[in-house]
């Protein structure tokens, strides 16, 4: 099985460096197990630190009933986020540069505490928790037409490509995070609205899960990491000379264009 994990994890390599995508890895290896995606995963993210790519934190991905019920799974999974992977707010980003990116708002979290213990909860992680910051992630699949299970996913470092953050930030209590409100715009049309509860009905629920479980693999959410904890409404398709803002009330706004 390290043959194909090791196989798989250059595959999807060499896929983000060119942008062609490879077809779904649950089609060609109908045995794969998450923990076998996991480790795939954890190949990739070894050899960019390897190559000098820094980890900045950690995204959590499929937080919303919906898409567990439509990838037929009941827990969220998880990605790493490298540090060339940032994008300042306002700027603009090349789609060539990508296969096929979809956009989400999200609510990122900047540690000032590690979390690196079992039964990690809620309070925690608000404990945890240096300050938040509205963000947009950009995702972006290696595997062909996004045809993708739980297990494709998890080893493309959960659809990952870019994260964008504002620079407005704010205190755990200056924010209620179950009522946050989210409004989602492309080229200045509104396409969604969200709340924080939408992130297993609270971000911080999302990051205590991600904390427990990156503790079964014997990995710490270190201080000043950044925490993505989940989309606060579906993702956006984008192309070329589209503007998305996410506005986030008093908490700020963030916006992206794309070229």
């Amino acid at each position: 099985m390290q043959k194909v994990i090791d196989r798989l994890a250059g595959e999807l390599l060499e896929a983000e460096r060119t942008n062609v995508p490879v077809a779904p890895l649950t089609e060609r290896f109908e045995n794969l197990t998450v923990e076998d995606a996991y480790q795939i995963q954890l190949a990739i993210a070894k050899s960019k630190t390897d190559e000098g790519r820094n980890v900045i934190g950690k995204k959590v991905g499929l937080t919303s009933k919906a898409m567990q019920n439509m990838l037929g799974v009941d827990e969220p999974d998880y990605g790493h986020l490298f540090d060339d992977m940032t994008v300042k707010n306002g700027e603009t980003v090349r789609i060539d540069s990508m296969i096929k990116p979809r956009v989400e708002a999200e609510i990122g979290f900047v540690l000032r505490d590690e979390l690196f213990q079992p039964n990690v909860t809620f309070l925690d992680v608000l404990m945890a928790t240096d300050y938040v910051v509205p963000a947009l992630e950009i995702i972006d699949s290696r595997i062909a037409d996004w045809k993708i299970k739980l297990v494709d996913t998890v080893a493309d470092n959960g659809s990952s490509a870019k994260v964008v953050l504002s620079d407005k930030k704010k205190t755990i209590d200056e924010v209620d995070f179950r009522s946050a409100s989210m409004v989602l715009f492309k080229n200045e049309e509104l396409i969604a609205t969200g709340a924080g509860a939408a992130a297993l009905g609270h971000p911080a629920h999302a990051v205590a899960w991600l904390a427990n479980k990156l503790y079964e693999f014997g990995i710490p959410l270190k201080a000043n990491e950044l925490i993505l904890p989940g989309a606060l409404s579906a993702a956006i398709d984008v192309l070329p000379g589209d503007t998305v803002t996410a506005e986030f009330g008093a908490l700020g706004w963030v916006s992206v264009h794309f070229a």
